[in-house]
């Protein structure tokens, strides 16, 4: 799969970094998202836990190259939001 991402003009640096996100994480979580359904005006939103045990959801779309995307942000789920993807994960079991 190949990954390009949104780069903040004001630090360089891919935008998911800004939430204490990595690279390494995003990859983990595309690689097997617990859930991946659509988002709004055509993207797609990747839930999943990481190595770590830290929560992601990546923003993405698809990217111009035919098996790549492109990550908009990600950022760790935590309080409700957290609560309702366990809880719906728990129901899929």
């Amino acid at each position: 799969m190949y990954i390009r991402y949104y780069i903040d003009p004001e630090t360089n640096l891919p935008h998911l970094r800004n939430h204490g996100v990595t690279e390494g994480e995003v990859e983990e979580v595309l690689s097997k998202p617990g859930e991946d359904r659509p988002g709004h005006d055509g993207s797609r939103v990747a839930i999943g836990q990481t190595q770590a045990g830290r929560y992601i959801r990546v923003i993405y779309v698809a990217g111009p190259h035919p098996e790549g995307i492109f990550v908009i942000t990600a950022y760790e789920l935590q309080g409700k939001p957290l609560t309702a993807y366990k809880r719906r994960r728990h129901k899929r079991r």
